[in-house]
């Protein structure tokens, strides 16, 4: 799962597919990171910690990490949050295989940064939710 900083929507999603990932004994290998190195070593924003608590997630003890190559190699699939993420990690790849690797979160659409507006975070968060379901269920 990437975003921008890897703060607000892709430790949400980190963290909700773990979560449901476990509960359907997936042996999965979930993690999330940031295009951006802003925030490494920082826990997720306390309003995604907030927003993922009230749906029963736990995200407080992620930390946050750059995206880098190495990740092509580790991770069957990279999904990312928006077409800037889209471009910038694709942009990495370095080959073909790699490129195919990486797709929108949403499909087709964007997941919408919260970071500026308080009020995102919960329609946010519900969305990664059922966007990590939907997920669950194609792969499984």
């Amino acid at each position: 799962m990437v975003c921008l900083g890897n703060i607000c929507r892709s430790p949400l999603a980190e963290g909700i597919m773990r979560h449901l990932s476990e509960e359907k004994n997936l042996n999965w290998e979930i993690a999330s990171a940031g295009t951006g190195n802003w925030h490494v070593g920082k826990a997720p924003d306390h309003r995604s910690i907030f927003a993922a608590k009230k749906l029963g997630y736990d995200i407080s003890k992620q930390k946050a990490r750059q995206f880098n190559q190495n990740m092509f190699e580790i991770y069957d699939l990279i999904l990312v949050m928006d077409r800037n993420n889209l471009s910038d990690v694709q942009s990495l790849a370095r080959n073909t295989a790699e490129q195919e690797k990486v797709k929108l979160f949403l499909d087709n659409d964007e997941v919408t940064d919260p970071y500026w507006d308080n009020s995102l975070f919960e329609p946010v968060c519900r969305q990664v939710e059922e966007r990590c379901r939907e997920i669950i269920k194609q792969l499984s």
